[in-house]
């Protein structure tokens, strides 16, 4: 009885350890790497939408957060001053991926008066947005884009 429990529980450890390897694709914590920053966007046509909020000016971090039935897109932006708002992730490929890249702007509305730039801490905008197991497998780039750059993260 004891042999065969020491047995299951090596086994399982063995199997767990597999996940754990930095390049498995069975380890869900690997199936996007880290962020890159990529250049301007004038080369992306956008589609015309009547979302009237200008782009978040600079992109500065994007990470995916697993969760259970997909995935997190989560968003950091910088706006020049304090007072962005009503901040949200926008599909530019209508929730589905084209050619494999899935590709969001991030859009917020700037403060009606001038306000004060202060620290680049207190200006961070977050915003995330669900991606559900389905489309994501289908998916091989995240791209999320701003008025002055664009965050890209691949599998």
């Amino acid at each position: 009885m004891k042999r065969r429990q020491v047995l299951t529980l090596g086994i399982a450890g063995l199997a767990l350890a597999g996940c754990g390897l930095g390049e498995s694709r069975l380890n869900p914590f690997n199936w996007f790497g880290s962020d890159e920053e990529t250049e301007t966007v004038a080369d992306i046509a956008l589609p015309v939408d009547s979302d009237t909020r200008p782009l978040m000016p600079v992109i500065s971090s994007l990470t995916i957060e697993r969760t259970p039935g997909g995935a997190i897109i989560r968003a950091t932006g910088l706006p020049p001053e304090q007072g962005w708002h009503d901040a949200a992730l926008v599909s530019e490929t209508r929730g589905q991926p084209v050619d494999g890249v899935l590709t969001f702007a991030f859009r917020a509305r700037p403060p009606r008066t001038r306000t004060r730039a202060s620290t680049e801490q207190s200006r961070e905008v977050i915003v995330g947005r669900f991606v559900s197991d389905i489309t994501l497998a289908t998916t091989r780039e995240v791209r999320v884009i701003g008025a002055i750059n664009g965050r890209t993260i691949r599998r």
